[in-house]
């Protein structure tokens, strides 16, 4: 088998390939990875708490005992029925085991193996992307051409569609992890209640409306326009709230990606409006003039210079030792100071 593509995945996790024995499930959104990973074991086993046809292992487990990932694969349930191995928080160090299973195939049991981001040059990605009896699937997170589908989705199916304004609010608030997206929606559904209705905006910002993300969105419109203040204060919060570094950093280059593609359209002649049409998710309409002047103030070439800053900074976090929060608030404050509308907002 090779890798699945991004397309494939959701088809390939409802109905997997009976050939494939082991699958891979990869990636930044812990959230997605844990639900394929429920959704392909329940492709043979419907009930996930049933001690005699699932086992649930960690990569610790194998490291302590190696050949326990053959017992379990080759183990019988005693009720009958197929099997399925789920085992948790791989990384590179069980490919050795992995490849001891690849080359025995024991039993029939289902594999399910679910892990963190690993890039390409993964000796485990790399080796379920080349066996026959193996695949691997990618779990990125929601982006603004994905999200919409899965809040759109996700609300049908609990009776309710979404107004235009509440699904750019939702869209522009959530997606960082894909079951805590599933849990805020399911509250939002909670909140309108039973009967099929519309989701407004007055009921998208009073269930969302304090969540992480919001004062990440906060963070990044600060930094963008300079405002120093803003941005020392929302910061803090984040790191109170338990945001990552890395998350605050992408969650601002996110932000800058938008305005670098606004940016662009004007290059070639679009007006501020027209250009700002074009984003998908559009634009929250309580933030959309903020936007529309940051777009219009920076220099494609400065912000340019400030997503590699980000990167870069990235980067550098994700050294062992470093001092992530330290890296993370130098550069955002470099990029705050540097913004061409910092003398208009100095609040």
């Amino acid at each position: 088998m090779v890798k699945i593509a991004p397309a494939q995945a959701e088809k390939f996790i409802a109905r997997p390939d009976p050939a494939v024995r082991a699958v891979l499930i990869f990636g930044q959104d812990g959230g997605m990875v844990r639900e394929r990973a429920e959704i392909l074991a329940k492709t043979v086993v419907d009930d996930l708490k049933d001690p005699f046809r699932l086992a649930d292992l960690t990569a610790g487990d194998l490291k302590d005992d190696p050949a326990r990932l053959s017992d379990e694969a080759a183990a019988i349930s005693m009720m009958g029925g197929r099997r399925v191995v789920r085992i948790r928080d791989v990384t590179d160090a069980i490919t050795p085991t992995c490849k001891d299973f690849f080359a025995a195939l024991p039993g029939d049991a289902l594999m399910v193996f679910e892990a963190g981001d690993l890039p390409a040059r993964s000796s485990l990605r790399k080796l379920f992307e080349a066996e026959k009896a193996g695949a691997a699937i990618a779990c990125y997170r929601d982006d603004q051409r994905s999200l919409p589908g899965v809040i759109q989705a996700s609300l049908r199916d609990q009776g309710h569609s979404v107004s235009p304004d509440a699904l750019s609010f939702l869209a522009a608030n959530l997606g960082g992890d894909r079951q805590v997206t599933r849990r805020e929606l399911d509250k939002l559904a909670l909140y309108k209640g039973q009967e099929p209705g519309t989701i407004e905006l007055s009921d998208a910002t009073a269930c969302i409306g304090d969540t992480a993300d919001l004062t990440l969105d906060d963070l990044a419109f600060s930094v963008a326009s300079g405002k120093l203040a803003m941005v020392e204060r929302t910061l803090g919060r984040s790191f109170l709230e338990g945001s990552h570094a890395v998350t605050i950093l992408r969650a601002v280059a996110r932000h800058f990606h938008k305005l670098q593609f606004v940016s662009g359209m004007m290059g070639q002649g679009l007006s501020i409006d027209e250009a700002s049409k074009k984003l998908r998710p559009p634009l929250f309409w309580k933030t959309a003039a903020e936007f529309k002047s940051q777009a219009s103030a920076w220099p494609q070439s400065k912000l340019t210079r400030a997503t590699a800053k980000l990167l870069e900074t990235e980067r550098e976090c994700k050294k062992t030792g470093a001092p992530a929060q330290t890296l993370c608030s130098r550069a955002l404050f470099e990029i705050s100071t540097a913004s061409p509308l910092r003398r208009r907002t100095r609040a």
